[in-house]
């Protein structure tokens, strides 16, 4: 019944459905009179040929030669009354089985059917509609997106300017308006000077269009647009973007960040508040062949390891975890720490003459080879298509599925492959022909989605970064979970309020760990981050729980508590 209310309040909405319905009524309003004279008239006839029928008869007649049932119980003997009849049965057919259903069709069954999608896809948001997250696009990177604000109870709205894309998506489940992206009604519609935040990730130009005519209804939501190109960064800030996030520079850092460059400092890759996250190799340090307790990290410098990387693997921290020659430790500890970390560890080992290669010279690969550049690093770009072709000393044209195009680039002395095509297929054909290529070389691959994840690590691949992961947790912390680090595709650090149900209990008695498959590394207090707290500590209320694990773990988490 709501679902009947909804559909006709649609339909009564509609103007061009109102005026549909009008047309229709004066049709049936002709049919209904028809009808009528020809019963009236079926009565004089008979009663010319000495016979009397009743009112109901006459209509009864009337009704069974013009829809061409014909019974023929009733029938006329006069010429008179077989002329008549054929008139009536004529018209009958013209009005009943021809216009009839197709003036229904048109006129009401068609929008009737209109006004259903409508109902599916709605033009407009509810008055009291507030707190919601606007998304203007969809790809990969906003569908994960919605994944997390799901999980984290952030209402949102996807706008569609194509009704069937629009039931389609409806259809699949995303909550979605139909509207135009530069028309402000839209935005109006949407309830934007209620929002929370909006969030456009299409391309350059269709972005500046969207914040500009969102500025023009709402001068204070929040904003972030995404850009491709580095010239429309201050362009999209100009139209009236609070962020401009490039992607592409995004996804090359956190390629790039995994490269082994022959240096043992540990670098920062996150903070939350005054405790920073840092990662560093252990190559030629004599941190190998410990475990975490015989290194002693905590009591001599501060630092605390959260966990091991090596060879794609992550490993979270317990004093018997072992360290080897690839490891690469995630640590936290107060900015004194990691100095201190570095004027003991830190040391230049001998690089390797072989050049970074990179598999894909689009968006994401020059960002790549911009970033190792500014590292200092060498790299060679594979790049079938030649207008693609900037450097040609950097550049190699030919397909890298071909030996011979990877052994100019140099794969058999490589130490490093950065694969970053958008065809996941071909990443995960890349992947296993490098890896039996160079059985020791490191290997980081882009995914776009998140299905392949698991099977670039089966193939070879060391580490995985998703593009549309990168793009989703850049935007959930622009919306105001600044509070999110993502360490590697499939683990994360995010920071989270103590459940209520855990105040003054301790760590030990949640049993977080085993319940949820997180690991607190860090209680952050009104006056202290506490790394790596006592597990017999009674937690604080009003306080934070710094919690490491999978999105499976962190969902689980945020479900039970």
């Amino acid at each position: 019944m709501k679902s009947l209310v909804t559909v006709l309040l649609q339909l009564v909405k509609d103007r061009s459905s109102r005026v549909n319905i009008v047309a229709l009524l004066r049709f049936l309003a002709i049919i209904a009179v028809m009808i009528t004279t020809y019963s009236i008239i079926f009565h004089y006839i008979m009663e010319y040929e000495g016979r009397s029928e009743s009112w109901i008869t006459g209509f009864y007649w009337t009704l069974t030669v013009m829809s061409t049932l014909g019974f023929g119980d009733i029938t006329f003997h006069s010429d008179l009354g077989r002329l008549f009849s054929v008139v009536v049965l004529v018209s009958g057919v013209m009005f009943l089985l021809i216009l009839l259903p197709f003036t229904f069709i048109e006129f009401f069954y068609a929008p009737w059917l209109k006004a259903q999608q409508m109902a599916r896809a709605p033009t407009q948001l509810p008055e009291k509609t507030s707190g919601h997250v606007i998304l203007t696009h969809f790809d990969l990177v906003t569908q994960s997106l919605i994944e997390k604000l799901k999980q984290y109870d952030y209402p949102y709205v996807l706008i569609i300017p194509d009704l069937t894309e629009a039931l389609r998506l409806h259809d699949m489940g995303y909550k979605v308006m139909v509207g135009d992206l530069d028309d402000p009604q839209t935005y109006q519609r949407a309830r934007v000077h209620q929002a929370l935040f909006v969030a456009t990730t299409a391309n350059d130009q269709v972005n500046a269009n969207v914040a500009f005519t969102v500025r023009e209804i709402s001068e204070t939501v929040k904003m972030l647009g995404t850009a491709n190109a580095a010239a429309s960064v201050d362009l999209l800030e100009l139209a009236g973007c609070s962020y401009v996030v490039q992607l592409a520079e995004m996804m090359a850092d956190s390629l790039v960040r995994q490269v082994v460059n022959g240096k043992t400092t540990a670098h920062v890759i996150g903070r939350f508040d005054d405790l920073l996250i840092a990662e560093a190799s252990v190559q030629g340090t004599d941190l190998i062949g410990k475990t975490l307790q015989e290194t002693q990290l905590r009591e001599k410098l501060g630092v605390n390891v959260l966990g091991v990387w090596s060879r794609g693997k992550f490993e979270l921290a317990t004093p018997s975890t072992p360290i080897a020659n690839h490891s690469i430790l995630i640590m936290a500890g107060k900015r004194d720490h990691i100095t201190r970390y570095n004027a003991l560890y830190h040391q230049d080992l001998p690089e390797s003459i072989a050049p970074v290669i990179i598999i894909g010279g689009g968006r994401v690969g020059r960002a790549v080879a911009r970033n190792l550049a500014t590292r200092g690093m060498d790299y060679r770009i594979i790049e079938k298509a030649p207008e693609r072709i900037r450097d040609p000393q950097k550049y190699i044209l030919g397909d890298a599925a071909e030996i011979e195009v990877l052994e100019i680039a140099g794969i058999r002395n490589a130490t490093s492959i950065i694969i970053t095509t958008h065809d996941d297929d071909m990443n995960v054909y890349l992947t296993i022909y490098c890896r039996r290529l160079c059985p020791d070389a490191q290997i980081i691959s882009r995914a776009n989605l998140e299905r392949n994840i698991a099977t670039l690590h089966r193939a070879g691949a060391d580490f995985v970064m998703s593009y549309a992961s990168t793009g989703a947790t850049a935007i959930i912390n622009s919306i105001g979970r600044d509070n999110i680090l993502m360490m590697a595709e499939g683990l994360a650090m995010f920071e989270i309020p103590i459940p209520k149900m855990m105040v003054g209990k301790t760590l030990a008695q949640c049993d977080i760990r085993a319940k949820t498959g997180c690991t607190v590394v860090a209680v952050h207090t009104d006056t202290s981050v506490i790394a790596m707290p006592d597990p017999h500590m009674p937690l604080p209320a009003h306080s934070r729980l710094i919690i490491i694990g999978t999105p499976e773990a962190e969902e689980t988490f945020l479900r039970q508590y």
